[in-house]
């Protein structure tokens, strides 16, 4: 069997799925107040289509999917199509980042979906004020909820804190506070400048060592021997349930190990979070293209992929980053 391989020798075996653009929540460093241009619904991938690109993937060595936005739970009959998902005998795992805010009602549906391991639950603040500030919503107690439940279910649960400087540096503590009692997975990502407007200015750079060394102020940490293709670095804390990570996903010091792929809501194929987009899978399947024509394309994508997000950047054909974080996938 043909395998998704790059021109540097790694493997693609993972792949992430924007369901939609659409997203209930405005947060400052997604998106501008007002949203963003959202795309015509028949411009959408749909379900089927989804399904069947996934497919493809997986008889070429894919084995694990994340489902992101947008937020997933926005777009109707997802449920649904988690459930056509989990017919894919060669999936391995399916995996979700949402928001929360309108996940709970479906936890018990999703917990008997085998191929369902984690959800990755995007939380910035533990304050209802500064979390409506940050999120221009005020949806803390929904969200609250769900971590509530997940934490209770049979689902992995990670948590996403975007850690950004002036807003939310000071909690970085209170969330590590959280693994002590709790089989829960705290991630702090680098802030990105995936908002529709382009990098903010910062008071200060939070990257991966501040953060670090913000944890290191108040615990001890030992780091824990985490797979090569991970995106974050891990930690355990002493006599902590749960454990740390931080995700350098601006620096960029994970690139060597790269495994993944997306595909947005749209159709773009994305062979790295930085590029802008490398072909238009909705047009090629709905001209006509074969299970095989598009095989034969992902194996030749994939042979694009650069050797960082740094080149990425670079080589991008529309200038600099400034599209939002809801069109690529979170």
């Amino acid at each position: 069997m043909n395998s998704l391989i790059d021109s540097f020798g790694r493997q693609i075996d993972y792949v992430r799925l924007a369901v939609t653009d659409r997203c209930n929540l405005r947060c400052q460093y997604c998106m501008p107040a007002h949203g963003i241009d959202i795309v015509p619904k028949d411009e959408l991938l749909t379900f089927d289509e989804m399904t069947r690109l996934i497919r493809v993937l997986s008889e070429l060595g894919v084995k694990k999917v994340r489902l992101t936005g947008g937020e997933p739970f926005v777009r109707k009959d997802f449920i649904q199509f988690l459930e056509m998902l989990s017919f894919n005998d060669l999936l391995q795992e399916i995996n979700i980042t949402t928001n929360g805010a309108l996940i709970s009602e479906h936890i018990s549906k999703i917990e008997t979906l085998k191929k369902v391991k984690t959800i990755n639950l995007s939380i910035d603040s533990l304050q209802r004020e500064k979390f409506a500030k940050i999120t221009r919503r005020d949806v803390f107690p929904e969200v609250f909820k769900t971590f509530e439940l997940l934490e209770k279910s049979s689902l992995q649960l990670k948590l996403n804190v975007v850690v950004q400087s002036g807003f939310n540096t000071d909690e970085i503590n209170d969330f590590v506070r959280l693994t002590k009692d709790k089989n829960v997975a705290v991630r702090f990502i680098e802030e990105m400048p995936f908002n529709g407007k382009g990098q903010r200015e910062m008071n200060k750079n939070w990257t991966f060592p501040k953060i670090l060394n913000e944890i290191k102020r108040e615990f001890e940490v030992t780091e824990i021997q985490s797979e090569k293709s991970s995106t974050s670095r891990n930690y355990k804390i002493e006599n902590h349930i749960g454990s740390v990570g931080i995700i350098p996903a601006f620096t960029r010091t994970i690139c060597s190990d790269c495994n993944r792929i997306r595909i947005t809501s749209k159709g773009t194929f994305k062979n790295c979070l930085f590029d802008d987009g490398v072909f238009n899978l909705l047009d090629f399947i709905r001209n006509g293209a074969s299970d095989e024509d598009v095989k034969t394309l992902f194996l030749s994508l994939v042979k694009e992929k650069p050797e960082n997000g740094f080149i990425a950047e670079a080589n991008r054909k529309k200038g600099s980053v400034s599209e939002s974080m809801s069109t690529i996938g979170g």
